[in-house]
């Protein structure tokens, strides 16, 4: 016996304008990364929404870190010493 597992995905439609020459341009780069226009610009949306998300987890980082000194300047070779 076998179990068969349908996961389903609620998706929005959004209707764009744009300029023709600029869809053709998109509509290529897409051919070219061997991916479709509607997967760009998923993919897009994605990273523009993850921005504050990241923003937010290095503030949070650099709260935590509040406390470390690096106790003084240091100059360009120190800096680079290995």
């Amino acid at each position: 016996m076998s179990t068969i597992f349908v996961y389903t995905v609620s998706v929005k439609n959004v209707t764009l304008s744009v300029d023709g020459s600029v869809l053709e341009r998109a509509r290529e780069l897409a051919r070219r990364r061997s991916t479709t226009l509607n997967q760009m610009f998923r993919d897009w949306l994605i990273e523009l929404t993850a921005e504050p998300a990241r923003r937010d987890r290095y503030e949070q980082l650099m709260a935590r870190l509040e406390h470390v000194r690096s106790g003084g300047r240091f100059t360009r070779d120190e800096m680079n010493a290995r």
